[in-house]
């Protein structure tokens, strides 16, 4: 398999986290979202992908997957072992949505792209930007943090004691609010299970500094 990915893409870094946990081997394709404009938005590029986005992931028989947790799921149904959903319906509910209050409310607002209009056609002053980024993370956090707190369902991971996707798209987004300096003091059961997570070698060798292509300019 191919993954086209860039080491500080957060969806990039989820399918990394994925491919990991399931030891499966990959090429991995760097696109530079910032370099000479960006690497993705190229006529090259978009033939892979026509939404000049990463990650996309090319099969061995030359099938292009595209979007993060698209990819994530056909990992799972492609390798079960270990799963990154529970067995029990209602239990994959609840792992599909932690998930996607990181994927469908918190990440799309404060992504790349998102970043680039604000400086680029907003003409919003950088310092302003950051301010629009933490301001996201601040508003969905404390949901995610209640949610982790007072389910006993959580574990050691975000449910249960072994990693699930929730676990894939938490710790990629903690990364982020990282880099911008967010304060996350309050999310005490976040920062609890990134750190659990972070203790894994499979975690490890998808962190954005152990890429190839990191802080290649």
């Amino acid at each position: 398999m191919k993954l086209y990915t860039y080491w500080r893409s957060s969806a990039a870094y989820r399918v990394r986290i994925g491919l990991s946990l399931k030891g499966q081997p990959y090429e991995s394709v760097p696109v530079h979202l910032l370099r000479d404009g960006g690497e993705q938005l190229k006529e090259n590029y978009a033939k892979v992908n026509p939404q000049r986005q990463v990650p996309s992931m090319e099969l061995d028989d030359g099938t292009i997957l595209t979007q993060s947790l698209a990819i994530l799921e056909y990992l799972d149904e492609t390798y079960p072992e270990p799963p990154l959903l529970p067995s029990e319906p209602v239990d994959r509910a609840r792992v599909r949505a932690l998930s996607q209050v990181i994927a469908c409310d918190i990440h799309p607002i404060n992504n790349l792209n998102v970043l680039n209009y604000l400086i680029n056609d907003m003409k919003v002053d950088p310092d302003n930007k950051v301010i629009w980024y933490r301001n996201t993370i601040e508003k969905g956090f404390p949901a995610l943090e209640e949610l982790l707190t007072r389910s006993t369902k959580t574990g050691i991971f975000c449910h249960g004691d072994t990693p699930t996707l929730a676990d894939v798209l938490l710790v990629p987004q903690v990364y982020n609010a990282r880099r911008f300096d967010v304060d996350l003091s309050s999310f005490p059961t976040i920062c609890r299970i990134e750190a659990a997570c972070l203790a894994l070698d499979s975690f490890r060798a998808a962190m954005p500094e152990a890429q190839a292509d990191a802080h290649k300019t």
